[in-house]
Parts: structure tokens; C-alpha cells; sequence
């Protein structure tokens, strides 16, 4: 059961993916992938072709998760389009909570992984949109200190690689239009 479909669930808060990680991220996929048909040997050009579309389906499924709070809990799932798919996800309601863990990354940085009573632990998003607000919203209804968090990675991160990956988009841009004009 959705924590939307509950009736104590008048306000719902929505915190879809940061718009730049999710721009970047299915940028990065076409950058990668749409070469791809062209370099490959001629039997496998339509396969390759079929396939692109159906990885950019997944790819925009996996940003497409999101958070939401309601007044008894929080719940991290997908929309309904993909959810039945990737079946990803997790819902706690606030009693619940008791505390959260940091855990240092391999690249610098820390993650932080939600607390239950009975031992479980559930990664906290730090890639979503309005992240202040969320963990506003968050210390507010489980009384836990977030001042220590931080998103897990730092935005010119993602503005670097969205630049770098529009730069190999309009650069495979340019050889294709110049290998039709041949």
C-alpha cells in the first residue's frame, strides 16, 4: 500500500531526482550508446538499433525514483509506469525510525543508511530535488539531528560530466552529419 493512498496522508511531499543528475546521467547513456549502430558490424546495426530505445526505457526508469513523505512515514520507490519492473524501493513509517549510520565512501564521500528498531538499515536518497527541504522535513517528523548530511556528491561533479557529455553528443552530431553528406 502507497503511503499516498493513506487518509492521514493529506500534505504528500514529492522529492523526484536533482533534475542535473537525472539530465546527466540519461546524457551519459546516449553519449555512450548512440554510436553504437553505426560502429557496429552490419548484422548487428538493427539489433543494436532495436536495443537502443529499450536501455533509454530502463535508464529513464531508474531516474525516474523518487521519495515521498506523508505524515506517518516515508516511502522510496518509482512511479506506477516502471515500478512494476524494477520492484525497487522501501516504505517506513516515522515510529519506526531510530537512528542514522554513516558510511564513508570509496570516492570521499558518505552515505547515510536509515535506522529501524529491529536492526534493518535502508539508504537514505541524497540525489533528490529541494535535498534541504527533504532533510528538513526529515529531522522534522523523526526528531534526528541531518545537519552532518550533505548530498553524496558535489554538484559540479554532475555539471562537469553533463558537459562533457553534451560536448560527445555534438560531437557524434557533427561525424554523422558529415558521414550522410558523403
Amino acid at each position: 500500500m502507497s503511503l499516498s493512498s493513506t487518509p492521514e496522508a493529506a500534505p504528500l511531499h514529492r522529492y523526484p531526482m536533482a533534475p542535473l543528475i537525472r539530465f546527466t546521467l540519461i546524457s551519459l547513456y546516449l553519449a555512450l550508446v548512440l554510436p553504437l549502430p553505426v560502429q557496429a558490424p552490419t548484422e548487428l546495426r538493427i539489433w543494436l538499433s532495436a536495443a537502443l530505445p529499450l536501455g533509454l526505457a530502463v535508464v529513464l526508469a531508474l531516474v525516474s525514483e523518487q521519495v515521498e513523505l506523508s505524515p506517518t512515514g516515508i516511502r522510496v520507490g518509482h512511479p506506477a509506469w516502471c515500478a512494476w519492473l524494477l520492484r525497487r524501493g522501501w516504505q517506513l513509517p516515522w515510529d519506526q525510525i531510530t537512528g542514522l549510520t554513516p558510511v564513508a565512501t570509496s570516492q570521499g564521500g558518505r552515505v547515510f543508511y536509515v535506522r529501524t528498531e529491529d536492526g534493518s538499515a535502508y539508504l537514505l536518497p541524497q540525489r533528490v530535488q529541494a535535498f534541504d527541504d527533504f532533510l528538513s522535513r526529515f529531522s522534522q517528523a523523526t526528531g534526528l539531528d541531518t545537519n552532518s548530511i550533505g548530498r553524496i556528491s558535489p554538484p559540479w561533479t554532475y555539471q562537469l560530466l553533463a558537459v562533457l557529455c553534451t560536448l560527445g553528443l555534438a560531437a557524434e552530431g557533427v561525424v554523422g552529419v558529415v558521414m550522410l553528406q558523403r
